[in-house]
């Protein structure tokens, strides 16, 4: 009931005061969760002269000191996102706190009159993806998911040569995410932490250092290195091939080499669609250290080529019809920095809070990603394969 009447108060107060923004305005953006990728954000906002940072929050004060200090060194500081919420200065806002938190706090910023960009996965539910959709939807508020690859040059690029037809019919892909991970973070705070805040609506534990610390390999808050990765993965190649929720998803994982967590470090997924293809993903982080230009890998295997897609560069086989040379043609473009894809997002979710037009990952294709990927949880606790139910909405094993 208190959450229900803050929603009421701030929504009215919101929309009865949110400023019609002028094309020399320049949009007031707060940041809910200014870990190091909340941080990361807020440093490439602050930097876009289209925006300015108004406020920051989070519930671990040290990280809420490095956020203020990433925003510019004299912005309001809250451990309440409600409180950032009421803040009028605040047209827009970053979400970037565990996963578990997402849906949640979406939900009350477009409630709130807010404009959001949300850290990927968009939820770490089912239902709870399709309440954003209805939440935003009805409010007719600008929500941008964080698969920055949607705005970025060489994915742009890539797009346009699937729908060329050069790839021709595909019946397959295969993607994976090599690197390295050596530990997890020490299970130590450094400074105050409002812990039944940060569970939110997880289940309730004593407080660990060791789950705050390293909440993306457990599964109450999100779904290890798997989740994290593939949500870009699986989003582009939904992308790149027109595609809507997976048929079926299967998902296993090899033995956990982290000491204490609970969501192995190497997996791979099956995804079945009903467009006729088949893609595999695996995401390995016990692999050498990579680069970023040879870390991950999209090949499109289609009748008429083969279309391999890095983060900075793609390639086009096609396909040699006279069989007189054993190598394929390789035709290659090379590209510039992957850290560009970030602040191509970014800006493309400022010119549409400007416009009003759809940004270019919208909630819907979120929530076709987030589909997959907690089928594909689902699948690796229970060793199942796991099916999508499109009439009632829900996964079947």
């Amino acid at each position: 009931m208190e959450r229900r009447r803050f929603l009421a108060a701030s929504a009215a107060t919101a929309l009865s005061a949110q400023r019609i923004l002028g094309a020399n305005d320049r949009i007031g953006v707060g940041t809910i969760g200014t870990g190091g990728r909340g941080r990361l954000l807020t440093s490439e906002i602050k930097e876009n002269p289209k925006a300015e940072m108004r406020a920051v929050c989070d519930v671990y004060k040290p990280n809420l000191e490095l956020g203020r200090e990433a925003a510019g060194g004299s912005v309001p500081m809250y451990e309440d996102y409600e409180r950032l919420l009421e803040n009028k200065d605040v047209d827009a806002v970053v979400v970037a706190t565990p996963d578990h938190w997402h849906a949640r706090m979406t939900i009350d910023a477009v409630e709130a009159g807010k404009d959001v960009y949300v850290e990927k996965p968009m939820c770490h539910e089912i239902d709870e993806g399709f309440d954003v959709i209805e939440a935003v939807r009805r409010t007719k508020r600008i929500v941008q998911v964080g698969t920055q690859r949607r705005s970025y040059d060489i994915f742009l690029e890539g797009k346009k040569v699937m729908e060329s037809g050069a790839v021709g019919t595909v019946r397959l892909v295969n993607a994976w995410w090599y690197n390295h991970a050596s530990s997890t973070r020490a299970a130590t705070l450094d400074g105050d932490l409002n812990w039944e805040k940060w569970l939110g609506s997880a289940p309730k534990r004593p407080l660990d250092a060791m789950r705050f610390r390293n909440w993306y390999y457990f599964y109450d808050y999100s779904g290890g290195l798997m989740i994290g990765q593939a949500a870009h993965v699986v989003d582009c190649i939904h992308w790149y091939m027109d595609s809507g929720f997976p048929e079926a998803v299967t998902c296993a994982g090899g033995k956990i080499h982290l000491d204490g967590v609970e969501i192995p470090e190497t997996t791979t997924m099956i995804l079945e669609y009903p467009e006729d293809f088949v893609h595999t993903f695996t995401v390995g982080y016990k692999a050498m250290r990579y680069n970023q230009a040879r870390d991950q890998l999209y090949q499109f295997n289609g009748d008429k080529a083969r279309f391999d897609v890095s983060r900075e560069w793609h390639a086009l086989y096609p396909q040699d019809t006279a069989a007189t040379d054993p190598k394929p043609t390789l035709e290659r473009k090379q590209y510039g920095s992957w850290p560009r894809a970030a602040q191509q997002h970014i800006d493309n979710f400022l010119d549409c809070i400007v416009s009003r037009k759809e940004p270019n990952a919208p909630v819907e294709q979120g929530q076709t990603t987030n589909v997959a990927l907690v089928m594909a949880l689902e699948s690796l606790k229970t060793g199942r394969r796991v099916r999508w139910n499109a009439a009632a909405r829900k996964m079947e094993s």
